[in-house]
């Protein structure tokens, strides 16, 4: 099995109606209801739906003849009601990313988690798409597919390409957000009326600085290392400049009316990913 149909199995159980996320989300949807968010139904659309038989109060001109022709009903061809969204992700590929000081790197749970809710929001009527791929976000399991190879294409980079969006979409955006240019491009996205989901992945060594004595750090990049003879007497100064890192992103996103999320990599997945759904879904 491949990289990325382990991984999209594993994305599928985990947004789908099975334990232990199903319990954790029936809960939710007795306070919230999640039905909110995915609002596909028949209407007055340009984009087919179903195929459904025909009722006494529809309208001959509904009918497909075509469909019809091939059993001994006669069927209605319905179309979507145009309350659908396009929720658009974007996952940071840069070598930071890779980091781990556990079992799972920043990367592999920002995929886990871009995919379940891809699959949560395929589910509810919405149309995804990953940016920069080939072929328009659509509410399918083949725009799931699309996505997954438009993430494990070879590319290490970081901010979402500039490409054009329709007002009015939304754009959830995985990454530690430690690398340059990420102010300006949240103003960029912001300025073509991109509603945009902010979901800040934490490895907990990065976030509590466990280090003590002679410790050797070396850049992702392999551009720079430093050598620290007692690590621990910089925890305090080093544990108060991430903090105000993650909040300088955190009111950054909410100048623009944006949200952020803050997901560690040994906490578990479920909650952050209700948490993304609700946040999309308005709710």
């Amino acid at each position: 099995m491949s990289q990325f149909s382990t991984l999209q199995h594993e994305a599928d159980g985990l947004s789908a109606g099975l334990p232990p996320l199903m319990v954790e989300a029936d809960h939710l949807a007795a306070s919230v209801s999640l039905g909110v968010h995915g609002r596909r139904r028949a209407g007055m659309g340009e984009s087919f739906w179903q195929f459904r038989r025909y009722a006494s109060h529809d309208s001959s001109a509904a009918i497909d003849w075509r469909q019809s022709a091939k059993s001994q009903h006669i069927f209605v061809r319905e179309r979507e009601w145009e309350a659908a969204q396009t929720v658009w992700f974007w996952r940071d590929a840069s070598e930071n990313m890779s980091f781990k000081s556990g079992a799972v790197s920043k990367r592999a749970r920002a995929d886990l988690l871009l995919l379940a809710l891809a699959s949560l929001l395929v589910r509810g009527g919405e149309r995804v798409g990953f940016t920069g791929m080939e072929g328009a976000p659509a509410s399918s399991r083949l725009a799931l597919t699309r996505m997954g190879r438009a993430m494990f294409a070879s590319t290490n980079q970081a901010l979402p390409p500039q490409v054009p969006f329709a007002r009015g979409n939304q754009l959830v955006w995985f990454s530690d957000f430690l690398d340059e240019g990420v102010f300006e491009t949240m103003k960029r996205l912001s300025q073509q009326g991109i509603s945009g989901h902010l979901v800040r992945i934490i490895d907990p060594a990065e976030e509590d600085f466990p280090y003590s004595g002679r410790t050797r750090f070396e850049s992702p990049r392999g551009e720079t290392d430093e050598i620290f003879g007692r690590a621990e007497r910089i925890r305090t100064a080093y544990r108060a400049r991430f903090t105000a890192h993650g909040e300088e992103v955190a009111n950054a996103a909410t100048r623009l009316g944006w949200t952020c999320t803050v997901h560690r990599t040994d906490h578990a997945p479920q909650g952050s990913l209700i948490a993304l759904h609700a946040a999309i879904g308005g709710v």
